[in-house]
């Protein structure tokens, strides 16, 4: 028998040798490193019998046929990586996805539907300051302004699109059919310790979180440390720790919330005087929109409750939302029975705290994940890493899940 989970090794192997040199996985978008990692990407996808063509919002689509009915299903993940990050995140979905359509072709029990596998170009948004560039442009929602987006280099998006071989001017027209677009898929890994926690391989996502960001200033008064009287004071940071110590107190109570105050800056920053300003974020994540929304609300009345006692004035500002996208009963329970007979198990369901590309696909069709266990819930890091064993059990969940597709 085919050895599914070391093959696929074996690919994430050579994919993560092609990197910018350093420790771990560099590989942005629009760049040599993206350009060797497609060629690769087309080989496997010749041996799975899928024709390809690249994209002018740069994603890789790889089609099966297919004989059945008319629609298309989906699915894929990023090529592109964080800075000094690992061999599995994004890319082992497209790795996985390409083997399970390779898997069933050779079985002789392919999808009568048509099923496209897509590798999308940037979606960590390390290289410009925006993300999802390719599965916008799929779904139809894709903003054309971020073509005029600058890197760190002064190039625009669009310079560097035309310079790989696109032509971004025809973006808007990779859109999609809603009415064709059977669903969406993305196999990832989980980036967290949950499945590791339960002993399972595989898990099945319910909702990608809805995220919304807040700036915070607070304003009080300096003066010498020695001589102010403490209950004469005005002291922005006090104020600001009640906040930060508040924002834990209400994540920790509420199942499913995350929150977090993850920058925080003090002025005037010296031992011997109270601070007088302190601007910090913080960010709320949930699977249901009103969970969060009622979080956020909580928070800036208590952020001005607290700071109006101690005579400190407090601006909250929300800079990010993104609501949440539940993924779509049928499919998840589809997902789950395939699962379940690729590990003999239960599937555990969970949400997905981090973006991926399926949020962004859920304007154009119903979606879908799977998580797969990584070990000791790292990501972002040269130590992710997944084992042949759960890459074995991932295949054989997508192909399961694929075959019913018909």
């Amino acid at each position: 028998m085919t050895n599914w989970g070391r093959i696929c090794a074996e690919r994430l192997n050579a994919l993560a040798r092609v990197s910018e040199p350093g420790p771990g996985v560099t590989r942005l978008p629009f760049t040599p490193e993206h350009a060797a990692v497609l060629d690769l990407l087309r080989g496997w996808m010749a041996e799975a019998g899928l024709t390809h063509h690249l994209d002018d919002a740069g994603t890789l689509v790889g089609r099966h046929v297919g004989d059945g009915r008319k629609g298309t299903f989906y699915i894929g993940s990023h090529q592109d990586s964080v800075r000094e990050g690992g061999a599995f995140d994004g890319i082992m979905g497209i790795v996985l996805a390409i083997a399970a359509l390779q898997k069933l072709k050779d079985e002789g029990a392919s999808p009568d539907c048509p099923v496209e596998v897509l590798a999308f170009a940037d979606e960590e948004g390390v290289r410009w300051p925006t993300a999802l560039v390719g599965s916008r442009a799929v779904a139809g929602t894709v903003d054309p302004a971020v073509l005029d987006m600058t890197d760190r280099d002064g190039v625009t998006l669009r310079a560097a699109m035309e310079e790989f071989g696109l032509a971004p001017e025809r973006i808007g027209k990779i859109a999609r059919d809603p009415a064709t677009a059977l669903g969406y898929l993305e196999c990832h890994i989980e980036q967290g310790p949950v499945l590791e926690q339960a002993d399972v391989p595989l898990g099945v996502v319910t909702a990608i979180c809805g995220i919304e960001r807040h700036v915070v200033t607070l304003t009080g008064e300096t003066g010498h440390a020695g001589t102010l009287p403490m209950a004469t004071r005005r002291d922005a940071l006090v104020g600001a720790a009640a906040l930060v110590a508040e924002v834990d107190r209400l994540a920790q109570e509420t199942e499913g919330l995350r929150a977090t105050v993850g920058e925080l800056h003090v002025a005037p920053n010296v031992v011997n005087a109270v601070p007088r300003d302190v601007r910090l974020t913080v960010e709320l994540r949930a699977p249901d929109d009103a969970m969060r929304e009622e979080a956020s609300r909580h928070l800036q009345d208590f952020a001005h409750r607290v700071t109006g006692n101690r005579g400190v004035d407090c601006d909250m500002q929300r800079s990010y939302r993104q609501p949440a996208q539940p993924c779509e009963p049928l499919l998840t329970n589809a997902l789950a029975r395939a699962v379940g007979i690729s590990t003999g198990r239960t599937a555990l369901r969970l949400p997905s705290g981090a973006t991926h590309d399926a949020s962004a696909m859920a304007d154009l069709c119903p979606i879908s994940m799977m998580f797969v266990r990584c070990r000791n819930g790292v990501s972002h890091t040269p130590d992710e890493h997944v084992s042949r064993e759960d890459l074995e059990h991932a295949v054989e969940a997508l192909s399961t899940f694929l075959a019913q597709m018909t």
